[in-house]
């Protein structure tokens, strides 16, 4: 009899790099984003929030305390995991121009590869991209797939109306793009291993930027791309999920992956910070339960607000929805200087 869990966590970047060894996102954009105005280039003239959290050591301190909260967040999970013991994970995460590119950009795919082979911190010979763990440059991490599980998982959701692209093998970018690899990561931060076959749900939740700003924060093109699919509609193919779950043999964690507002995704904030405000109301309705409010936001305001990798939040909420599961918040962080508010969320 099938069984579903369900796991909301951060694949954020920073969580890779040493606290004192990265140079934040904030101080990035202070430096190198020519349309921040002057004005907003002057601690002065920021949030006063925002301004304690910089501190007087441009955020070191916040920087360490954040990571605290993460990692006992991660390791939480992990034994959540670890306690419902998964036939395979689903991960519904971002696809940034790794494999969504200019020859094709579907809404959403499912790879059912054998394995994954990924090298995060570079290949061997080369410069090593510093790490928390001391890993080097080459270090290879191998993880299985379910095939037939992902067969089993578009079958379900055809027969329920969603044409859901697959994939067999990878278009441009091999192993797995960072929204996938960098969840596993840090659901296995104490390198105990991940032994659970993973089954990747891309979305294209960078819509009108996915090729215009190529993965980065940086824009490559001032023409937009057609909009990503809605809340609603992802919370639809979470529902479907969880339907075609429910019918087959397998237990599955259904694991969304990223972090909320985005701060070089929102303008109205000079791409220096968060839309905060916006955060709290979603995490306000995903914790009362009051999940189809998210079915009412639109994509005009998922892009105002900075939220676009919220979708992939979007697809667990309606999976959720379907189930009748509860939010167990793990962890809730604001934050002005981190680019983006975290959430790590149990749902059974």
């Amino acid at each position: 009899m099938a069984e579903i869990l369900g796991l909301g966590l951060t694949h954020s970047p920073s969580f890779i790099r040493p606290d004192e060894d990265g140079e934040s996102s904030l101080k990035r954009t202070l430096r190198t984003n020519d349309n921040v105005p002057a004005e907003m280039k002057n601690p002065s003239n920021w949030p006063e929030p925002m301004r304690v959290e910089y501190g007087e050591d441009e955020g070191y301190a916040s920087a360490v305390h954040l990571r605290e909260r993460m990692v006992a967040g991660f390791r939480k999970l992990r034994r959540e995991l670890d306690e419902f013991n998964p036939d395979f994970v689903v991960i519904w995460g971002d696809d940034q121009y790794e494999n969504f590119r200019e020859d094709i950009i579907p809404p959403f795919c499912v790879l059912a590869y054998d394995e994954f082979e990924c090298k995060p911190f570079g290949e061997e010979g080369h410069a090593t991209r510093r790490n928390v763990w001391d890993e080097p440059a080459g270090t290879t991490f191998k993880y299985q797939g379910h095939k037939d599980g992902a067969r089993s998982l578009v079958s379900g959701l055809i027969d329920r109306g969603v044409d859901m692209a697959y994939a067999y093998q990878p278009l441009h970018e091999p192993g797995l793009g960072h929204a996938i690899l960098n969840t596993i990561l840090y659901l296995d931060y104490d390198r105990q291993g991940f032994d659970y076959p993973v089954v990747p749900m891309l979305v294209n939740c960078y819509g009108s930027r996915v090729i215009r700003n190529r993965g980065g924060s940086v824009e490559h093109s001032p023409d937009p791309d057609p909009p990503g699919p809605s809340p609603k509609r992802c919370m639809e193919i979470g529902a479907a999920a969880a339907q075609a779950i429910k019918e087959s043999p397998y237990r599955v964690a259904l694991i969304a992956s990223s972090s909320w507002s985005h701060a070089f995704l929102t303008e109205k904030h000079h791409w220096l910070y968060p839309d905060i405000e916006s955060d709290r109301a979603r995490f306000a309705e995903m914790k009362d339960g009051d999940y189809q409010a998210w079915a009412r936001i639109s994509t005009e305001q998922i892009e105002d607000a900075g939220q676009q990798e919220l979708l992939n939040w979007a697809c667990l909420v309606g999976a959720v929805d379907e189930l009748g599961y509860k939010a167990d918040i793990v962890d809730w962080y604001e934050t002005y200087i981190f680019n983006s508010t975290k959430c790590l969320a149990v749902f059974k």
